[in-house]
């Protein structure tokens, strides 16, 4: 059972190891930054405050952060105890827990979190770390406990000696306080001799020291706790990811065939019974209905909408348009800021030239239009009711209700 809590998200850091000028919070993964994640499932807790911890390029960082969060500056980056610090400033009066998170923590689950603080509040704990068991532990922080298995201090691999090394259980980093012993107890907390910051993890000995309560909750699945400092690691999350996204999807009646070949960003909605084939990349804002099939080798950019019954087929892209019921776009086209009617068949090769060099133009086809092979519609275009364009058509200009056009350019033919 929780008591009152307050979250801490300490966001504040540079990219160094990810050698970008891009704010390591702000790096995506299945096109969303890292930090959506984590503040999506801080909301599940439904804490009494939240307060984020900024630093670099913090004007970036602010775009994404939602009502209600409370925002601190920190100015010079002296490690994690000093975030923690500064994030203590914006809870003057708060008494309860007090959970710290990272920004680049993205792959942590409810019930995991759920299990931790249930276990701090249940025990009345002054500090619960969340810890993991690796097989290959390199370059983590290991357990210390004594002799009735207490925690009572963190190791860094670089400080641990030979034994120590072999210790599986590592520190995650994440960790629920009670407010008043953390507040109590930051002060003790010396900075690194070589990097002169100050680190969270060595409050855990502190504590100890000083017979504060400090126990752990081991989380089932490390993977869950992985922090991404690299574009190695970065690259290993969006492949976790992704699986939890496709795997979604599938229990919802969504046909994925390959979802080791299927990448599908997350905010995607699609409707059960559709068939996503193999070698497809649906991106950011993309909705698609009921009974479609995509792909194999489908491109669906940002802001596409598939209504009920569509085939959006072989080495398609298409970018902000939508595609109305039972259209057949089956192979080969370029699809962009277009508004596709219904019963549409869109022949392989066509493409919507929607750029001038200066803008990017609309194209509207209406319902139970033909497109014939290899068309080129040149936007700003309508093409009315029932029209058809003949195959190698390039279509420069309106096109009415029931037309038949062919040639370059387009010209009409006759009326049905």
């Amino acid at each position: 059972m929780k008591n009152e809590i307050a979250v801490i998200i300490l966001a504040a850091g540079k990219s160094t190891r990810m050698k970008s000028e891009i704010p390591k919070v702000l790096h995506k993964l299945c096109g969303r930054p890292m930090l959506g994640y984590v503040l999506d499932l801080v909301a599940t807790l439904k804490p009494k405050q939240v307060v984020v911890v900024l630093g670099y390029k913090q004007e970036l960082v602010r775009k994404i952060l939602p009502k209600g969060v409370k925002i601190v500056i920190q100015n010079k980056l002296l490690g994690t105890a000093d975030a923690v610090k500064v994030g203590l400033s914006a809870l003057s009066g708060f008494k309860g827990t007090v959970l710290v998170l990272y920004g680049d923590n993205p792959l942590l689950k409810k019930e995991t979190l759920d299990k931790l603080l249930d276990y701090h509040v249940g025990n009345n704990v002054d500090a619960t770390l969340l810890t993991a068991k690796l097989k290959k532990p390199f370059g983590y922080g290991r357990i210390i406990r004594d002799k009735y298995f207490t925690v009572c201090g963190i190791v860094e691999e670089k400080d641990a000696d030979e034994v120590q090394k072999d210790i599986l259980e590592i520190n995650t980093g994440i960790i629920a306080f009670k407010k008043e012993s953390l507040a109590n107890n930051l002060k003790f907390i010396s900075p690194n001799n070589r990097k002169k910051e100050y680190y969270l993890t060595d409050i855990v000995g502190i504590l100890a020291k000083k017979d504060y309560l400090v126990d752990a909750v081991k989380v089932e699945d490390a993977r869950e706790a992985l922090g991404i400092n690299t574009r190695v690691e970065l690259a290993k999350a969006n492949s976790i990811m992704q699986k939890r996204i496709n795997d979604k999807f599938m229990l919802d009646g969504i046909t994925i065939i390959d979802p080791a070949t299927t990448f599908i960003n997350f905010g995607t909605k699609i409707g059960a019974d559709t068939v996503i084939y193999p070698f497809t990349v649906i991106e950011r804002d993309v909705k698609i209905g009921k009974r479609c099939q995509v792909g194999p080798f489908a491109h669906l950019r940002e802001a596409v909408q598939l209504k009920d019954d569509v085939t959006a087929g072989n080495f398609i892209e298409m970018v902000r348009s939508s595609i109305g019921a039972k259209t057949f776009v089956k192979h080969f086209s370029y699809i962009g800021d277009t508004s596709v009617g219904d019963n549409v068949n869109i022949g392989a090769g066509t493409v919507t030239a929607n750029f001038d060099g200066k803008n990017k133009n609309y194209t509207l086809i209406k319902d139970n239009v033909n497109i014939g092979s290899d068309t080129v519609i040149v936007a700003p275009v309508k093409i009315g009711k029932f029209a058809i364009t003949g195959a190698g058509s390039v279509v420069t200009r309106n096109i009415p209700d029931k037309a038949v056009v062919v040639g370059v350019p387009a010209r009409i033919m006759k009326k049905k």
